[in-house]
């Protein structure tokens, strides 16, 4: 099994210029693997860190030391201090990210919007629509939204379209952060559904899911990030009992 992501030290302090130069530690020290075939579950309570150390892993944003290095055309690349280049690579070809929130240019239809990933990839319009089409038929998009802008759907139909292009790439790396907050029962399981598949075509999953449900069904490892900002590997037999924790 080959490591996707390896975390190392990793420590993030937000500077508030507009307070005087304020600092906000997030978190410290944090050491973590993630191993290709498996889902690693953020757990932790809010504010402590978790979607701040997700973007961290795409990038987004840049930690105050430690390092990040993940599986990038066979070899273990730091992420870290990566050129803008590598990055942009990074993510066209190796890592795939859903975030909480459907940013997308105004007046482009759906059916675009999700089928872009694959389009940058290279692949056929007529592929891309065909394997976008299939996404948001799975995820219960009606077709005769498929045309319009997702700017006009409501929050859990933004969320789905969110989903659909982040999966329809098969990246080796996968960050989901609270994909199914917005959805129903019956979207989110379409979503642990999705999230299977790809872990068992061998990406490498981590995520973090607020639903206790949606959790159990796809974690293979569970780390907790502690107000601290320190983060602890959980035995999945302990169900998350705070009280059974293994420092990493």
């Amino acid at each position: 099994m080959q490591t996707m992501i390896e975390v190392r030290g990793l420590t993030k302090v937000f500077t508030l210029h507009n307070q005087g130069g304020l600092k906000l530690p997030v978190f410290d020290g944090i050491d973590f693997i993630a191993n290709q075939g498996e889902c690693t579950v953020l757990f932790g309570e809010s504010g402590s860190g978790k979607s701040t150390l997700l973007r961290s892993l795409y990038a987004n944003y840049l930690p105050t030391s430690g390092s990040i290095e993940v599986r990038h055309r066979g070899e273990m690349t730091r992420l870290t201090g990566a050129n803008s280049q590598t990055l942009l690579e990074i993510r066209r070809e190796t890592i795939g990210y859903v975030s909480q929130f459907l940013r997308v240019i105004p007046r482009v239809a759906t059916l675009d919007v999700v089928a872009q990933p694959l389009r940058e990839r290279g692949i056929s319009t007529e592929i891309a629509h065909a394997k976008a089409a299939e996404l948001l038929d799975q995820l219960h998009i009606p077709e005769r939204l498929w045309s319009l802008p997702p700017g006009t759907f409501s929050g859990g139909e933004q969320q789905r379209v969110n989903i659909a292009r982040g999966f329809i790439v098969d990246y080796p790396i996968l960050l989901l952060d609270e994909p199914t907050a917005s959805l129903d029962q019956r979207n989110a399981s379409v979503v642990v559904d999705l999230i299977c598949q790809a872990r068992n075509r061998g990406t490498a999953v981590v995520g973090i899911f607020h639903d206790a449900d949606v959790r159990d069904a796809v974690a293979d490892q569970v780390f907790h990030v502690n107000p601290a900002g320190k983060t602890e590997r959980l035995n999945m037999d302990d169900s998350l009992n705070p009280d059974k924790r293994i420092p990493v």
